[in-house]
């Protein structure tokens, strides 16, 4: 099976998609607001547009496959707010499309577990505004959607390990406080499976299967370096900026029973420790290379 995926604010996630499409046969078309990256796109295989500014009827009616990994601002989203039209004229003629949400839209829920079931109650903006931009993708008839709740990502660039080696990652604690995780090339299998196998209208958590608290993934980080684990620092008497100290305003356990019962998905990472160790390897073998 091969397409034409076109991938709106085509960044960490959409690109771990695309090294998975390409080989496939898949021509891949990403927006990004900046030429430079565009010319790394291109560098990469991906057909790139800068977007806003460019005229998006070619692609949108080359396009089988959509994407939307940009997320809505204070203005809403921004992709539906200047092509909602586009789009709804062609909904469908589309063989899928894939919305990345967050598992923020669950809100608090005091460490409990959810699901995809679970009732949505965001208690910070960015949540808010993630509810909102669900639900005007959901609004648009005759779209075949699929929306993906990520839980916090991580993957190659984005581990702990620059932190703990330069001496700036910290040991927050939290009582009570977990965290869902998900490594970027999970993101990418459970995108391609659904692909593979599309059902319009379904919500999947997209997490692995060990939520955990934040300060023991820095200890873990610093054991594999051999380095000092980072002194623990009380959340209630840490500075820490507004935007840091809301991501602890929320705690749960995310479930992904859905993505292995109904995609078939055997996690690559199926906790912190697995996906760090892989995340290592990766730096050692660059190294070597």
């Amino acid at each position: 099976m091969s397409g034409t995926l076109l991938s709106f604010g085509h960044g960490f996630s959409a690109g771990a998609l695309a090294r998975l499409l390409l080989p496939q046969g898949w021509r891949v078309i990403g927006t990004t607001r900046s030429h430079d990256k565009a010319r790394a796109l291109y560098d990469e295989g991906i057909h790139p547009l800068v977007w806003p500014g460019s005229d998006m009827t070619p692609a949108l009616d080359a396009a089988s496959h959509l994407l939307i990994s940009a997320a809505p601002d204070a203005m809403g989203d921004p992709v539906l707010n200047l092509l909602w039209c586009d789009i709804a004229a062609r909904a469908e003629r589309f063989d899928w499309v894939g919305y990345l949400s967050t598992t923020g839209v669950y809100g608090d829920r005091g460490g409990d577990w959810v699901d995809e079931t679970a009732p949505l109650a965001p208690t910070t903006a960015r949540g808010r505004a993630r509810v909102a931009a669900e639900a005007a993708w959901q609004a648009i008839p005759g779209l075949p959607l699929h929306i993906f709740r990520l839980a916090g990502i991580y993957g190659p660039g984005r581990g702990p390990f620059a932190k703990v080696r330069e001496g700036s990652a910290r040991r927050i604690v939290k009582p009570g406080q977990v965290f869902s995780r998900i490594h970027v090339d999970d993101i990418a299998q459970v995108l391609a499976a659904s692909i593979a196998r599309p059902r319009p209208g379904a919500i999947y958590n997209l997490c692995d299967d060990d939520p955990a608290p934040p300060e023991d993934v820095i200890a873990h980080a610093a054991e594999l370096l051999g380095l000092p684990v980072p002194p623990a620092e009380d959340f209630a008497t840490a500075e820490m900026t507004p935007m840091a100290r809301s991501f602890y305003a929320e705690s749960k356990k995310v479930r992904n029973d859905l993505i292995k019962s109904e995609l078939g998905v055997q996690l690559l990472h199926p906790d912190y420790r697995s996906g760090l160790a892989a995340l290592l390897a990766r730096e050692a073998d660059a190294g070597d290379a």
